[in-house]
């Protein structure tokens, strides 16, 4: 073979998702996750994928990466012994946090407790103005006697954050100088580096994280990349970032909180991607895996993002209880409703399912591999929807019995009900969660969620999919093909991108645009650096002409400049983002914001607010190339029926009676082909369910699209689900 050979990996907390693409084709493989060592979960896949393909890792072209070990390192606090300086007075911030009460009437409320012990946190005397000014100068003398500390304390990673560094890095920067001088060897991380915006307590919270993955991530990275180059693959490895696009192992390595969301990023670009070749304009992204279920919305074919979001909720997934992380991220809600999720009895007598998953040690008790907990695994193995026949990952034969027992032992005994009418509860119980997210994430972002399609993917979202549609009241549903290891082949939809972003107050009324003008073009070198660092590793170009991260071969192409403030009224404590024109600001810059501010303001609370002051506080810029144009896909109407021959008894919750289903291989329907509920359309690595109110047509890219029959015997499912 000769190049066009593109390699995605996906490590997620229970399996480990490979795809290759190569000529125009696609393989891919599930394997399970190896907690151990999760690089060797990803040589076993690629050696699988390669072998399947027929092709040889010396023809690899592009090995694009994503991975739960960043999150998974800070959840589980197993990082670096890490300590966090900061300015005299500010010791606390990171444990104090703000006035807000996750659980405002919980008169017992426990906080999380702060990445980093009081006891690692040291402080100088320095202190800046809001300004950037100097207050108190930089003391070498204090810095150097805390340096000696410190070195003395063996730490593997420390971590800056002092006081309005965000508008003056100066003193971070002379601390760095000086801990280098003493301790060459330990990982060192700057807030005014890493994320250079306003609000203490996130930047704070931001740098420690940084600090305390980095010599944990930058040696994990280092390792794969030497593995992967030992078993023969010449070319460069990069990483998906939590923002939606590709950087360096070098970039990586130096910020890794970048990578603390990269695999969900990789399943919304992919749905993205879908969504623009189907030409659809309000797409809900639903990934259920193993471990979790994240949902995206995604407007004009392109996900939502923010600056920020929470890693580590401790309690219930309920926003505020986690530990906020300030990158660029693309947005979405993550609970812990996975098909490893395990299923408890309260002291209600309720069913409670999440956020603890098996994972892949032990895994489902149907995995036999040592789980006896029931998980939604297991409840959709009962149930008939998925079954040993059709299961295709890697190693693993379902047992039917271990499902059962599973299931009549950790919920049915407690209730009092067989092990059927536990399955029907685990499930019910989970979609209405997941429904339930989904409809808060909408209300938040002032969205009416019946009105778009939803695209499922993961492992286990395509056998769930069809009931959250009659709970959210969702009229259309796309599954792709390679559904099931959706997540990998967005790694290689992804383009090079970097967001640079710094925090600087200015108000409308003295508006200075020579300097906004100097803060965007510096943003935008920093963008570029990273953008160019990671494009000078790529390897030429394949005999179809695309580069790594499906870019086209074109050396004119230039990339994509964004541009952006966040702005609020005065007064207000949280912004909203505004797209700046790619025209530098004049003399009447403030005018133009002002307009734009008011314009944006009312598109997403419905009116603007007469005389008051406007102010701009944050400033962003995205740089990431250009993307090759999709070829639109048309609809396909059913012409024929699929065949319905075999068959196997599935409990159908939408009637609650369980039904003689039909099992349709998914590549033996070609366009046109229509499958009517109830139904499974299994394949390799996911299974398809639909509910009896729903039909499926194969459409010419090979996805399917679900909607619902003309008489739906779901009315009302979503009320009574709800």
């Amino acid at each position: 073979m000769t190049g066009g050979m593109r390699i995605g990996a996906d490590v997620g907390g229970t399996f480990t998702d490979v795809v290759v693409e190569v000529g125009g084709r696609m393989f891919s493989t599930k394997v399970l996750t190896t907690y151990d060592a999760p690089e060797q979960g990803i040589l076993d896949g690629v050696a699988e994928v390669v072998s399947e393909s027929g092709t040889d890792l010396a023809d690899l072209d592009t090995f694009i990466h994503g991975t739960t070990v960043a999150a998974n390192a800070i959840i589980a606090r197993t990082g670096a012994h890490t300590a966090f300086v900061t300015t005299a007075g500010f010791r606390d911030t990171i444990e104090m946090r703000t006035e807000s009460r996750f659980e405002q009437y919980d008169l017992n409320l426990v906080l999380p407790t702060p990445l980093i012990e009081r006891r690692h946190r040291h402080v100088l005397a320095e202190r800046l103005a809001a300004d950037g000014s100097v207050l108190r100068s930089f003391d070498e003398d204090e810095a150097g006697a805390l340096a000696d500390h410190l070195a003395d304390q063996a730490y593997e990673a420390i971590a800056i954050g002092f006081i309005h560094a965000y508008r003056n890095g100066d003193h971070e920067r002379q601390f760095r100088r000086i801990l280098r001088q003493r301790m060459p060897d330990v990982s060192i991380s700057i807030s005014s580096e890493v994320s250079p915006q306003i609000r203490e307590f996130e930047r704070f919270n931001t740098v420690c994280a940084n600090a305390y993955i980095q010599p944990l991530m930058a040696s994990y990275l280092r390792h794969l990349e030497q593995r992967l180059h030992d078993a023969g693959a010449t070319c460069p490895v990069f990483l998906i970032h939590s923002g939606g696009g590709l950087m360096s192992v070098d970039s990586a390595a130096r910020f890794p909180v970048r990578l603390v969301e990269s695999g969900p990023a990789g399943g919304a670009i992919f749905a993205a991607d879908i969504a623009a070749r189907h030409d659809l304009d309000a797409v809900l992204s639903y990934d259920m895996g193993g471990t979790t279920a994240k949902i995206c919305l995604i407007s004009d074919h392109t996900p939502r993002t923010a600056k920020t979001f929470e890693v580590a909720r401790t309690h219930r997934f309920t926003k505020g209880s986690g530990m906020p992380i300030s990158i660029p991220v693309i947005e979405m809600i993550e609970i812990g409703a996975g098909g490893g999720s395990i299923a408890t009895v309260d002291v209600l007598d309720q069913i409670r399912v999440g956020p603890q998953s098996a994972g892949s040690e032990p895994g489902p008790a149907a995995y036999q591999l040592g789980g006896t907990a029931p998980t939604v695994t297991d409840a959709n193995l009962v149930l008939g929807r998925l079954s040993a026949d059709t299961f295709g990952a890697t190693g693993i034969e379902l047992s039917d019995d271990a499902a059962v027992t599973a299931l009549a032992d950790g919920v049915g005994a407690m209730l009092g009900i067989n092990a059927e009418a536990a399955a029907i509860g685990v499930t019910e119980v989970v979609d209405e969660n997941m429904a339930n997210a989904a409809r808060v994430h909408a209300v938040e972002n002032g969205m009416d969620v019946s009105r778009f399609t939803m695209i499922a993917f993961g492992g286990g979202a395509p056998l769930h999919a069809s009931r959250l549609c009659d709970k959210l009241h969702i009229d259309e549903l796309l599954v792709p093909p390679g559904a099931g290891v959706g997540s990998a082949i967005g790694f290689l939809r992804t383009p090079f991108a970097y967001e640079a972003l710094r925090s600087h107050y200015s108000v409308m009324h003295d508006f200075d645009h020579h300097q906004a003008n100097r803060i965007l073009a510096e943003l935008a070198d920093e963008a570029y650096s990273f953008v160019l660092e990671a494009l000078a590793g790529r390897r030429p170009t394949n005999h179809a002409g695309e580069q790594a991260g499906g870019q086209a071969d074109d050396t004119e192409a230039r990339p994509i400049v964004e541009r952006w403030a966040f702005m609020r009224y005065a007064g207000q404590g949280w912004e909203i983002p505004v797209r700046l024109d790619d025209a530098p600001f004049d003399n009447v810059g403030h005018e133009l914001l002002a307009n734009r501010f008011s314009k944006a303001y009312e598109e997403f609370f419905g009116r603007a607010i007469e005389g008051l002051a406007i102010e701009a506080v944050n400033w962003a810029v995205r740089v990431s190339t250009p993307r090759p144009a999709v070829q639109l896909v048309a609809r396909v109407e059913a012409t024929r029926d699929a065949d319905r021959s075999r068959t196997r008894h599935i409990h159908d919750t939408t009637t609650g009676t369980t039904v003689e289903a039909a099992v349709v291989q998914r590549d033996s329907l070609e366009a046109g082909d229509r499958v009517a509920g109830p139904a499974a359309i299994v394949e390799p690595q996911t299974t398809t369910w639909l509910t009896s109110s729903h039909q499926a047509v194969m459409q010419s890219d090979g996805c399917l699209l679900v909607t619902r029959l003309a008489t739906d015997l779901s009315a009302g499912a979503g009320e009574a689900g709800g």
